[in-house]
This record gives structure tokens, C-alpha cells and sequence, in this order.
């Protein structure tokens, strides 16, 4: 192959994968990057981590947020700074009822969300029942 040839054909490989738009559920954001997006500290992500908020993959010792994780985060913060709730209340809330109801969050909204249901689990313990009702459930 020439020299040329092997260019193009990287060239060629780079912009598909750069128009291919990853799943929302495809952890692909180290904490620095994360933090960065969310205008948050790198700190700030590892709290909501520790006190069970989110549940970043790991890959090593590194952490990596999902498109999901970085819109819980972004909900999140905004129940926080926004509506002004603690996250000792926020955290009681959420074991009570879904994130929708506390955020108000529209049906249209509710409906393609994706991350509600990945971070509902993470507050709850595993052995207990769910406490919602999800007979409407999507």
C-alpha cells in the first residue's frame, strides 16, 4: 500500500467513526471530561458518587460516564441548585417516589427519558420492593 493510500483509508475510518453517534448508555466520558460538560469540579461528580446518586462504570481505576448519566447529573444539579433540595432530602425523596415527579418533569420529557430508570435502582436496596406504584410505568 502506499504511503497516500494508507492515508486516505485512515482518514476514511476517522470520519465514520466520528459521524456515528454512540448509545446514550456507552460510557465514554472520563470525570475530568464529564465534569467539564456539566461545569461541575471533578469533586462534585465523585460526592454524588459516594453518597449513591450515580454509578459510574469503571474501566481500571478510571471512571467513565454514559450520555445517561451526564443527563441524571445535569437533573440532578438542577433539584439541587434550582429547587433548593438537600441531597439528604433529595436522596429520601427518590426512595419515595420516581425523579419525575420531584423534577415536574413533562410526560413527553418523562417518556424518552432514559435515565430515570438506571438511577432509581442505585438509591434503593436491593431486597426491598419498589415503594412506587408502576402501573403507569412506561
Amino acid at each position: 500500500m502506499k504511503p497516500r493510500e494508507r492515508d486516505i483509508s485512515k482518514s476514511d475510518t476517522a470520519s465514520r467513526v466520528r459521524g456515528s453517534t454512540p448509545d446514550p448508555s456507552t460510557p465514554i466520558y472520563p470525570i475530568g471530561v464529564a465534569a467539564r460538560i456539566l461545569n461541575v469540579h471533578p469533586r462534585t461528580l465523585r460526592l454524588y458518587e459516594a453518597e449513591g446518586f450515580i454509578k459510574p462504570s469503571y474501566v481500571g481505576p478510571r471512571r467513565l460516564f454514559s450520555q445517561n448519566d451526564m443527563d441524571w447529573i445535569a437533573c440532578l444539579r438542577s433539584m439541587i441548585h434550582d429547587e433548593g433540595i438537600s441531597m439528604p432530602g433529595l436522596k429520601r425523596l427518590l426512595c419515595l417516589v420516581p425523579c419525575w415527579e420531584i423534577a415536574n418533569c413533562p410526560c413527553e420529557v418523562r417518556q424518552n427519558c432514559k435515565a430515570k430508570f438506571e438511577k432509581m435502582s442505585s438509591l434503593q436496596d436491593t431486597d426491598t420492593p419498589c415503594k412506587v406504584s408502576c402501573e403507569g410505568c412506561v
